[in-house]
């Protein structure tokens, strides 16, 4: 590891333990010219996730992409960053421990559908709206009635 302060390649691990999240290992280093300390971390290289779009494109999985779905949909209901931040981990999650390389985009959809309906109906009904494409009120109250049903 390259010393920050006076370039020189070789130091030694003083320290080391994951953090917080446990998802990085931070090491505390030791230049072995300088003598100055500075932190490292170390984290897991992750898997290239690719979307499969309805029009059969690919491009590179975007978390913030999803998020920002959720966060439209939740506009205005009681629902905290934080609670939709957790979908679009969970999501996340799901997708990269499928150990697939690439996943269709209407698999995300449902995803997101799923985890709003025991979240917020009314978030759900939006996102699904868009997801959906609903085109006239008849499909809108279709879903709407089949959401009533399952209560």
């Amino acid at each position: 590891m390259k010393c920050p302060y006076c370039g020189f390649v070789e130091s030694k691990v003083i320290d080391s333990r994951p953090t917080d999240e446990s998802n990085a290992i931070r090491r505390r280093r030791e230049c072995l010219k300088c003598q100055k300390r500075f932190t490292t971390y170390e984290k897991l290289e992750s898997i290239s996730l690719v979307v499969i779009k309805k029009d059969q494109s690919r491009q590179q999985y975007n978390r913030e992409k999803v998020l920002k779905g959720i966060i439209t949909a939740c506009e205005k209901r009681p629902v905290s960053l934080s609670q939709m931040e957790k979908i679009a981990d969970d999501i996340e999650s799901e997708l990269y421990q499928s150990m697939e390389r690439e996943v269709d985009s209407a698999t995300i959809g449902e995803k997101v559908m799923d985890k709003l309906k025991n979240l917020d109906e009314v978030a759900y009904v939006r996102f699904a709206s868009v997801y959906k494409r609903f085109e006239d009120i008849h499909t809108f109250m279709n879903e709407l009635q089949e959401l009533i049903n399952e209560k």
